[in-house]
C-alpha cells in the first residue's frame, strides 16, 4: 500500500513509477501554505450562505434562518426584523448558532406565524460589514376546504358546463387535479379539460358524462398534503327520455325536439375579442383559450408579429394552452387564438408585454489594493423598467457614509484613487425596479504586505535527464510581487530558451541536462520590499536495462534463469519487479528472485508464458520481456541453441550501405530459422545494441541500409527452435559521413495550455536521424487566414516551444524543420492547431423537456453561438436529479449525468424513476471544462406499470386446494391497485384448459384456491397493476396432492408404447392393476414442466409379478363382483319373464302402477340415439327438473348440500385422462340412492359417469 492506494500488479501500474506522487504531494503542501497565509491576513466579512429571499416555512418544524460569513477577524452577527433591530437575547425561543449568524427558532408551544416578517443579517468585523438579502419569512398554509353541500347538477345533453373547483387559498398555491372516488384521474380530451384555474370545462356534455364522483383535489407541495372537495354529481338529461315522460302526460305530444341542437363556438376564457397579458422575463408564459360549442370546437394558435420560438414553445391541454418557457423580450407581441367547428370560426387576440426584474450584467468583485493604488467596483444590471442602482457602505447608504475624497461614485461604478490604509470596507450594490431587486456585497481590502515566498526553502527538485523541470516560486504580497530567477552566483536573470517563466512564478526548463543541476534563486520584489528563496535542481541519469532477459525453450523439470542487469543513477534507489503475463508471479517457492535475475526450478507446462523485468525508481522506470516455452523431454535427441556466427566481413562499402557476410555456427541438430543482425553506434549510443534487420537461415549475406553520421559496428545472432545463439564478435567499425537531415520531426502538434499561449510539440529526431552534428529545430508559426508571413525561432535540445500572448482559441499553422551543420531538412508539413481554450461563457438557451413516458424524457435546447464556446466543442452535459418520489415508502435520491458527445441539440434521459419529480439543467463543455448552467427546470414522470411481483410460491398443497403467497413488486412505479391471478389446468399431453381469472386487492399477499381438481397440474399467471395498467407476468406451476393409484399402467414386454404414472416426488410407489403372468419393463423418468424435455431417466428393470390387490383395481375383474352381477342378471331375467306373463294377461305390475301415480309432467325422456338427457326448456321460471341435481348440460355443480363425485365413489374415485370417472359404489352411494330413490334423473346422471 502507498498513500492508502492499493498497488495492483499490472504492468502499466508498475511502469508508472513514482514521479507524479512527488509533485502531487508538493502541490498539496503548497496549497496548504497559501491557505495558512490567507487565514492570517485581515479581510472584511463575506456572506457565504443565506436563506432564500422568499422563505416559506413548515409550521410543524423549527425555523432555521441561515446566515454564514467569513472574515479576519471572524465577524460578529446581528439581525433586523421588519427594519427594526431584533434583540435575540430577549426571546428565549430564538438562539444563534456558535460562530455563526444562523438563527434557530423553537416553535414548540408557539405559533409559527408569530415569527413571520422580513429579516436581514449583518456580518461585521473591524474592516467592514456585509449584509444579507431581505429574507421574507412566511408560514406555509394548507387550509381545509370549506364545508359545503353540492346539489346534483342537471344539464341537458349537448350544453356547455363548468365544474368549479375553487380550492382554498394556500401558501404556496396548491396543485389542482380531478379524480374519481377510486383515485383514478378523470379522462380529459378536447371536449373535457381542466383550465389553469383548476375548473373542469365541458365544451358540450354527453350522456356518458353522468356520474356522482367528480372530485377536485388540491395538493399543497410544501407540506405534501392533499385536500379533497366534496364529490359533485352530474346528471345529463337526454331529450328522448324527457319527451317520453312528457308524451305520457300530454297525450303523446313531443314537448322537445328530439335532436341536440348544434352551436357555434363561443369563448369562455378569455371573453371578448381581445385581451392583454404581462409576463416577466425568464418566467413561463401561459395563454389560455377555452371555448364551448357543438360539435366540439378545434383550437389553433398563431403569432401575428412573428414566429413562435421553436425550442421554447409547446401547446398543451388539447391545444387549449400556449406555453412559452424562459420568456425573452422577443416574445412580446400579439398572439391569436382561433376556434372553429363546422358552423363558424371565431378569433381572440392577446397582447403580450414582457417586463423584467433586475438581472446582472456585471456583479461587483472584491478588490485587494495596496496603499495609493487605484481600483474600481462595477455594478451593472438590466431590467424592464431599467433598475435603479444604489450603493451602500457597510450597510449604510453611501450618501450617509463618511466622506472620502479618494472615492467617487459615478452611477453604477465606484472609482478609488490612491486608497489609504484603513479604508477597507464592504460595499453593497442594490439594483431594483418594481418587479424585484438584486443585492451584492464586494469588499475593498487595503493591505500593505511585503513580499513573502511561500515555497519551502531549500526545496530539492529531481528530474531525469531530457525531461522537463518545473521549479516553484509561489509568493504573496501587496502590491503583487514580481518574480525573477537566478542560477548559482550568476547575476543575469534566467529568461528565454531554454527557460520559460510562468505567470505564477514557476520556472520551467524544457529539456533538463546534467549542466542544469545546481542552486536556483527566486526573488520576489514589490515597492515595499524584497524576498528570496533557494531551491535546488538535481538532474539524474535515466534507468536502462543493459542485459535483457532472453527467449527460453526449456524441457519439463529443468531449471530456467532469466537475467536482467540494469544501469541506474547511483543516487536513486531501484526496485526490481518481475511479472508473468502482466500479472504477479505465482506464489510458488520454485520462483527465486535475485537482484538481477529470476530463477524457475523444475519448470512445468504451466510455467510457460511471458516474463517481464521492471526496474522502478522514484523518477523513472525501464522494462524488458522474454518468453518461456516448456517442451516435453526428448532423451534420444538433445537440441541446443546454435553456436554464434564467425568471420564477419564488410564489403561493397558505400556512403549509405554496406554488404555484411558471415559463417554460420553449429546448428546442434536444430535448423537455423533466421539470422538477426544488430548494430551499435559508438558515436551516439555506445554500448547499446539494436536490431537492424534479419535474413532467412539459408542466407549468410545481408545488404544493410545505413544512415549518415553513424559509427557502426555489427554483430550477428542465429535463431533455431531452441533459441538465440550468443552474439558473434563485432565487425570492424564503419563510419558514415554526415549529411543534411533526411526527415523532419514527427508528431508536430499545436495546442494551448493557457488561454493566451500556443504550445508547439514535436518528437525529436534520434541520433541516427540527425544525419550530422549541430542538430537544431526551426519552429515556425502564423495565425491561420490572418498572417501571411511565418514567425520562426531556432531551438536545440528541446521538443517543444511556447508562443505567448496569443488570442484565445485561435487557429494557427505550425511546422518544424530539422537543421544541422550540413544543411536543412526537407520542407516540413503544415499542421493546424489552436491556441489555449477558455471556459464557455454562455449557457444553452431555450431549454425544454418532453416527457415521453414514465421512464424516458427528451431534452431540447438552443445551441450556443460558436464564439462563446471558446474551445473545441465537446458536447452538452445534462445534469438531473430526483427532487421527490410520489411512491409510498420511496425516498430515493440519485444524481445522474448524461453527456451528448456531439453537437446535437437534444438528448434522451433514460432509466428515469416513474411517478417522480426531477430537477435538471444543461451546460456546454469544451476541452477546458464546463460553461455556466442553464436555469434549473423541473419535470414530472407519470405513473407507470409496475414491475413483476418479487416472488410467487406455493406454500400449501392439498388434495383439492393450493395456497399461493407473493411479494409486492420491487419497482411499484405508482400506486398499486391490485393483482391479477389467472390459472388453468395442464394435462399429461401439455394441453391447457380454460383460464380462470381472479382479481385480488393490493393489500393481500396470499390466497387459497379451493375446489381444485386433485392429482392435477395447474399453471399460474400472476402480475400486479397500477392505474396505468398491468405489469409483466410471472408464472409458476404446481400439482395438487396425488392419490395412490393412477389409470396408467407400465407397458408389458413386446409393446411399443410406454404407459406412465405421475408421482409427486415420492421415492417409492406401488404399481397397481398389473396382470398376472406378464413381465414388465419399468423405469423412472424425470421431466421438465413442459413434459417434453427428459432431464434424467433410470435404467430399465424387468419385473414379473402377479397382480397386486388394490382398491384401484378394475372392478370388472373382481370375482365377487362377477358373481354378484351374474346373480342380479339371473334375478332380473326371472322378473322379466314373470312381468311378461302378467302383461299378456292384462294386469299391471306394482312398479308400473307406482310410476303412473308419480309421473312428473316436467320430466322429459332420454334421447335414444345418443344416450344423453332430453332437451329441457326453463325460459319461464328457470327451475331445474324436479328432484334433479343435474343441469341440462349434463354437468354436476356442487353446492352446500351436495357430495362430490368422490363421495359417490366412496372417496377413492378419480378421473381418467378423457374425464370419465372410475370408482366403485360403496357406503355413501347406497345411502344417496336410498335418499333419492324417486329421482330417475339422478340415477341416469350417476350412470352417465360409469
Amino acid at each position: 500500500m502507498f498513500l492508502g492506494t492499493e498497488i495492483r500488479l499490472k504492468k502499466e501500474v508498475y511502469e508508472a513509477g513514482y514521479t507524479g506522487m512527488y509533485f502531487s504531494l508538493l502541490h498539496a503542501f503548497m496549497f496548504q501554505i497559501r491557505l495558512n497565509v490567507a487565514s492570517r491576513l485581515a479581510q472584511p466579512p463575506t456572506i457565504t450562505q443565506q436563506s432564500p429571499k422568499d422563505y416559506i416555512i413548515d409550521p410543524r418544524e423549527n425555523i432555521v434562518i441561515h446566515c454564514e460569513a467569513k472574515g479576519k477577524p471572524h465577524p460578529s452577527f446581528s439581525w433586523t426584523r421588519n427594519g427594526i433591530h431584533f434583540d435575540i437575547d430577549q426571546d428565549p425561543k430564538v438562539t444563534m448558532r456558535p460562530r455563526s449568524g444562523t438563527l434557530v427558532v423553537d416553535i414548540s408551544g408557539e405559533k409559527a406565524e408569530t415569527y413571520e416578517g422580513v429579516y436581514q443579517c449583518t456580518a461585521r468585523n473591524k474592516h467592514g460589514a456585509a449584509v444579507s438579502n431581505n429574507i421574507v419569512i412566511r408560514q406555509s398554509r394548507s387550509p381545509l376546504w370549506s364545508k359545503e353541500r353540492n346539489e346534483p347538477i342537471r344539464v341537458q345533453e349537448g350544453e356547455a358546463l363548468v365544474l368549479h373547483c375553487r380550492p382554498p387559498a394556500g401558501l404556496p398555491p396548491p396543485i389542482i387535479f380531478w379524480m374519481d372516488v377510486n383515485f383514478q384521474r378523470l379522462p380529459q380530451s378536447s371536449r373535457v379539460f381542466q383550465a389553469l384555474n383548476g375548473d373542469l370545462y365541458f365544451s358540450n356534455v354527453l350522456k356518458e358524462d353522468s356520474r356522482n364522483d367528480y372530485i377536485c383535489y388540491a395538493r399543497f407541495p410544501h407540506t405534501q398534503t392533499i385536500q379533497q372537495k366534496q364529490p359533485i354529481t352530474l346528471l345529463v338529461l337526454n331529450l328522448d327520455a324527457v319527451n317520453e315522460t312528457v308524451a305520457a302526460l300530454f297525450n303523446e305530444t313531443d314537448f322537445f325536439n328530439g335532436s341536440v341542437e348544434e352551436r357555434k363556438p363561443t369563448f369562455l376564457i378569455p371573453s371578448g375579442s381581445s385581451s392583454s397579458k404581462m409576463v416577466l422575463r425568464g418566467q413561463v408564459l401561459e395563454l389560455e383559450c377555452i371555448t364551448e360549442g357543438l360539435p366540439t370546437p378545434e383550437v389553433s394558435w398563431s403569432k401575428l408579429s412573428g414566429e413562435f420560438p421553436d425550442k421554447r414553445t409547446s401547446i398543451v391541454t388539447f391545444q387549449k394552452i400556449l406555453r412559452i418557457v424562459n420568456v425573452s423580450d422577443a416574445d412580446a407581441g400579439e398572439y391569436r387564438c382561433t376556434a372553429h367547428n363546422r358552423l363558424a370560426s371565431i378569433h381572440h387576440t392577446i397582447r403580450v408585454t414582457v417586463k423584467a426584474a433586475p438581472y446582472w450584467i456585471t456583479t461587483p468583485r472584491n478588490l485587494v489594493l495596496a496603499p495609493r493604488e487605484k481600483g474600481q467596483l462595477i455594478c451593472r444590471a438590466s431590467g424592464t423598467p431599467k433598475p435603479t442602482i444604489n450603493w451602500a457602505m457597510n450597510g449604510i447608504p453611501i450618501e450617509n457614509s463618511p466622506e472620502d475624497s479618494n472615492r467617487k461614485v459615478e452611477g453604477d461604478t465606484i472609482i478609488f484613487e490612491e486608497v489609504q490604509t484603513g479604508s477597507s470596507a464592504v460595499y453593497q450594490c442594490n439594483a431594483s425596479n418594481e418587479y424585484g431587486y438584486l443585492l451584492s456585497n464586494a469588499f475593498v481590502n487595503v493591505l500593505s504586505e511585503t513580499p513573502r515566498v511561500l515555497t519551502p526553502a531549500n526545496q530539492v527538485y529531481q528530474v531525469i535527464r531530457n525531461n522537463h523541470a518545473l521549479l516553484d516560486c509561489s509568493s504573496f504580497g501587496s502590491p503583487i510581487p514580481k518574480i525573477t530567477w537566478f542560477k548559482d552566483s550568476q547575476s543575469s536573470t534566467l529568461e528565454g530558451d531554454p527557460y520559460l517563466l510562468h505567470e505564477n512564478g514557476t520556472l520551467e526548463i524544457y529539456v533538463a541536462q546534467a549542466f542544469n543541476s545546481g542552486k536556483y534563486i527566486c526573488v520576489a520584489r514589490n515597492t515595499l520590499g524584497i524576498a528570496e528563496n533557494h531551491v535546488y535542481l538535481e538532474v539524474k541519469e535515466p534507468t536502462r536495462i543493459l542485459k535483457q532477459p532472453k527467449y527460453k525453450v526449456a524441457q519439463r523439470n529443468m531449471n530456467v534463469v532469466f537475467e536482467c542487469k540494469v544501469k541506474h543513477d547511483p543516487t536513486l534507489i531501484p526496485i526490481m519487479i518481475w511479472l508473468k503475463d502482466n500479472g504477479e508471479l505465482p506464489d510458488d517457492e520454485r520462483f527465486l528472485v535475485d537482484s538481477d535475475s529470476l530463477t524457475i526450478t523444475d519448470v512445468t507446462e504451466n510455467d510457460a508464458g511471458t516474463y517481464t523485468c521492471i526496474m522502478n525508481t522514484t523518477l523513472d522506470h525501464d522494462s524488458a520481456s522474454a518468453e518461456l516455452t516448456v517442451v516435453a523431454p526428448t532423451p534420444a535427441v538433445i537440441y541446443e541453441q546454435p553456436d554464434p556466427p564467425t568471420d564477419l566481413e564488410l564489403t561493397d562499402m558505400k556512403p549509405r550501405s554496406v554488404q555484411l557476410t558471415w559463417i554460420p555456427g553449429d546448428e546442434h541438430k536444430s535448423p537455423i530459422h533466421k539470422f538477426v543482425i544488430q548494430y551499435t553506434d559508438s558515436l551516439h549510443d555506445h554500448g547499446h545494441w539494436h536490431n537492424l534487420t534479419h535474413v532467412p537461415g539459408s542466407k549468410t549475406t545481408a545488404h544493410l541500409e545505413l544512415s549518415p553520421y553513424v559509427h557502426y559496428s555489427f554483430r550477428v545472432l542465429a535463431l533455431n527452435a531452441v533459441g538465440l545463439s550468443d552474439p558473434s564478435n563485432p565487425s570492424h567499425m564503419y563510419k558514415t559521413n554526415p549529411a543534411a537531415p533526411d526527415e523532419n520531426p514527427s508528431g508536430v502538434k499545436g495546442f494551448g495550455t493557457e488561454r493566451d499561449n500556443l504550445m508547439i510539440l514535436w518528437k525529436p529526431l534520434s541520433g541516427l536521424q540527425a544525419n550530422g552534428p549541430g542538430l537544431q529545430y526551426k519552429v515556425m508559426w502564423r495565425q491561420k487566414d490572418v498572417d501571411k508571413n511565418w514567425t520562426s525561432v531556432t531551438v536545440a535540445n528541446v521538443s517543444k516551444f511556447m508562443v505567448s500572448g496569443t488570442p484565445t482559441f485561435t487557429p494557427y499553422e505550425v511546422k518544424v524543420q530539422a537543421i544541422n551543420n550540413n544543411g536543412i531538412g526537407p520542407d516540413p508539413a503544415v499542421v493546424t492547431g489552436h491556441s489555449g481554450e477558455d471556459l464557455p461563457v454562455q449557457a444553452p438557451d431555450s431549454v425544454q423537456v418532453l416527457v415521453l413516458n414514465s421512464t424516458l424524457a427528451e431534452v431540447h435546447w438552443e445551441p450556443v453561438p460558436p464564439k462563446t464556446v471558446r474551445g473545441h466543442l465537446k458536447g452538452y452535459k445534462v445534469l438531473y436529479t430526483t427532487l421527490s418520489s410520489k411512491m409510498r415508502g420511496s425516498n430515493s435520491r440519485r444524481i445522474e449525468t448524461d453527456t451528448q458527445t456531439d453537437t446535437c441539440t437534444h438528448g434522451m434521459l433514460p432509466g428515469l424513476q416513474p411517478y417522480s419529480l426531477y430537477l435538471f439543467n444543461i451546460r456546454v463543455y469544451n476541452g477546458k471544462g464546463e460553461g455556466p448552467a442553464s436555469s434549473n427546470l423541473q419535470f414530472e414522470t407519470p405513473e407507470g406499470v409496475p414491475g413483476p411481483p418479487s416472488f410467487l410460491r406455493i406454500t400449501n398443497s392439498n388434495l383439492n386446494n393450493l395456497t399461493l403467497e407473493w411479494g409486492p413488486p420491487n419497482d411499484r412505479n405508482g400506486h398499486l391497485t391490485g393483482y391479477i391471478l389467472k390459472y388453468q389446468q395442464v394435462n399429461n399431453s401439455n394441453e391447457l384448459g380454460p383460464i380462470e381469472e381472479l382479481a385480488l386487492p393490493a393489500n393481500k399477499t396470499s390466497v387459497t384456491l379451493p375446489n381444485l381438481k386433485y392429482s392435477t397440474r395447474y399453471k399460474f399467471y400472476f402480475n400486479a397493476k397500477t392505474g396505468q395498467g398491468a405489469g409483466p407476468v410471472i408464472t409458476e406451476e404446481a400439482i395438487t396432492i396425488m392419490d395412490e393409484g393412477n389409470a396408467f399402467l407400465p407397458a408389458a414386454l413386446g409393446e411399443e408404447d410406454w404407459q406412465k404414472e405421475y408421482v409427486n416426488g415420492s421415492q417409492a410407489y406401488v404399481l397397481k392393476g398389473l396382470k398376472e403372468g406378464l413381465s414388465y419393463r419399468v423405469r423412472v423418468v424425470a421431466k421438465g414442466h413442459d413434459d417434453q424435455a427428459v432431464l434424467h431417466q433410470s435404467e430399465e428393470l424387468l419385473v414379473t409379478v402377479p397382480a397386486m390387490p388394490s382398491r384401484q383395481a378394475d372392478i370388472a375383474t373382481q370375482g365377487w363382483f362377477i358373481g354378484l352381477m351374474c346373480a342380479i342378471a339371473l334375478l332380473i331375467l326371472v322378473l322379466l319373464i314373470i312381468c311378461f306373463i302378467k302383461r299378456n294377461k292384462g294386469g299391471k305390475y306394482p312398479v308400473k302402477e307406482k310410476e303412473d301415480a308419480h309421473t312428473d309432467p316436467e320430466f322429459q325422456p332420454m334421447k335414444e340415439d345418443d344416450c344423453t338427457f332430453g332437451e329441457y326448456s326453463d325460459t319461464e321460471d328457470h327451475k331445474p327438473l324436479k328432484g334433479s341435481r343435474t343441469p341440462s348440460n349434463g354437468t354436476v355443480h356442487r353446492d352446500s348440500s351436495d357430495e362430490s363425485l368422490v363421495d359417490y365413489a366412496g372417496g377413492d374415485g378419480q378421473f381418467n385422462e378423457d374425464g370419465s370417472f372410475i370408482g366403485q359404489y360403496s357406503g355413501k352411494s347406497s345411502i344417496r340412492e336410498t335418499a333419492e330413490a324417486h329421482s330417475p334423473v339422478n340415477t341416469t346422471a350417476m350412470n352417465s359417469f360409469v
